[in-house]
């Protein structure tokens, strides 16, 4: 976030994604800013908005981590398990995330 100042990196990442809706940064860090809401709401739109991102490219490590951890913030285990199962499967053959 822009130096802990959310509510601004909000607003632009929100810009940003309304001028591109299709760029797929733009709306990963809208997403991230509205994952990290302290707005209910905006934890909800969040949510979407990375389901919408995991249905366009399950193969993304970013859209998949965050979407896990939201799923799991907002107490959707199921799919943050699904989440982090996928993630498991991208990784090289033989690492262990590190371990």
């Amino acid at each position: 976030m822009v130096l802990g100042n959310a509510g601004t990196a909000t607003g632009a990442y929100a810009n940003a994604y309304r001028l591109d809706p299709k760029n797929r940064d733009a709306a990963l860090g809208y997403a991230e800013a509205l994952t990290r809401s302290s707005d209910p709401e905006d934890n909800r739109r969040g949510g979407e908005l990375l389901r919408q991102l995991v249905s366009r490219d399950h193969t993304d490590i970013r859209v998949l981590s965050l979407y896990a951890f939201s799923a799991f913030e907002q107490q959707r285990f199921g799919e943050a398990v699904a989440a982090w199962e996928m993630m498991l499967k991208l990784l090289p053959a033989g690492d262990a995330g590190g371990r």
